[in-house]
């Protein structure tokens, strides 16, 4: 019997699917299951004649599926790989084993993928790009559209090839002790990413003053703060804005009107200068 294989024309086509439609149908029910399926459907024609054997094989990839879309580009590649082995025969793959290691990666994925890509990629292209905006020129806007694109293009496609090509190998090196080495590793850099990013653009000042009986000032308090702990307002607002998210499930819109709520009357009682930036 002759084995079959995917033809790299399927393959690039099954990528395109995922990197266009990773999101598609999304609902809380489902999350990325429909564009799991639409990333699958090439490598099913190719693979079987037989309508009852689709129709089997794409029933596997029902099942829940969500994960951090770019770097899960590899679980993508890695099914495609088991999805031919499970066409040529391979006894030890099945509906059980496919969705065992999709479940079992997902997480681990996340894991990496939000630390690496979220945490630490995007706030580093940001950075540039806010960089190249100063005094409102569109190259900062275009700097991002472009470079942030072109990288997650090519690196969904690698990590896609790549994950085909390892199959089931990759799944040691994701989920064992070098992987959580990894995620640790990635989580660290994210937070000092976060951080340089935060206190760059995110500038925070105080206008208390306490003056004399002529009216000058003999105390700048945002002085004193500079001489002690420079950017310590920033960080104070920060560490609280996180506070309010992680530890009392705060959504981001409710943390931003609030921020604006103690801007408003920090202005009023003198502790914000509108004039400042904050």
């Amino acid at each position: 019997m002759e084995q079959k294989k995917i033809s790299k024309k399927t393959l690039t086509k099954s990528f395109h699917h995922w990197f266009y439609g990773n999101l598609t149908c999304f609902s809380q029910e489902h999350m990325q299951t429909f564009g799991y399926l639409t990333s699958m459907l090439p490598i099913v024609e190719e693979l079987y004649d037989n309508e009852d054997d689709k129709a089997r094989s794409m029933q596997t990839y029902t099942a829940f599926f969500n994960t951090e879309p770019q770097l899960g580009s590899l679980i993508v590649g890695i099914t495609a790989g088991l999805e031919e082995a499970r066409a040529n025969g391979a006894t030890d793959v099945d509906d059980e084993t496919i969705n065992g290691l999709r479940a079992g990666l997902m997480g681990p994925v996340a894991g990496i993928g939000d630390s690496l890509i979220v945490g630490t990629l995007i706030p580093i292209i940001l950075g540039i790009a806010l960089g190249l905006s100063t005094g409102g020129s569109p190259i900062g806007a275009i700097f991002y559209i472009i470079v942030w694109n072109l990288l997650a293009y090519f690196g969904m496609r690698f990590a896609y090839f790549k994950g085909y090509e390892l199959g089931d190998k990759a799944v040691e090196f994701l989920v064992g002790p070098q992987g959580q080495a990894i995620r640790k590793a990635i989580s660290l850099i994210g937070g000092m990413v976060i951080g340089a990013v935060a206190a760059t653009w995110v500038p925070i000042k105080t206008a208390f003053q306490l003056k004399d009986k002529s009216g000058e000032p003999y105390l700048v308090l945002q002085d004193k703060l500079d001489s002690v702990y420079p950017g310590l307002l920033t960080a104070i607002f920060i560490v609280f804005c996180w506070w309010l998210m992680a530890k009392k499930n705060l959504s981001p819109i409710k943390v931003m009107l609030l921020l604006v709520v103690i801007a408003f009357i920090g202005v009023l009682v003198g502790f914000f200068n509108p004039g400042l930036s904050y």
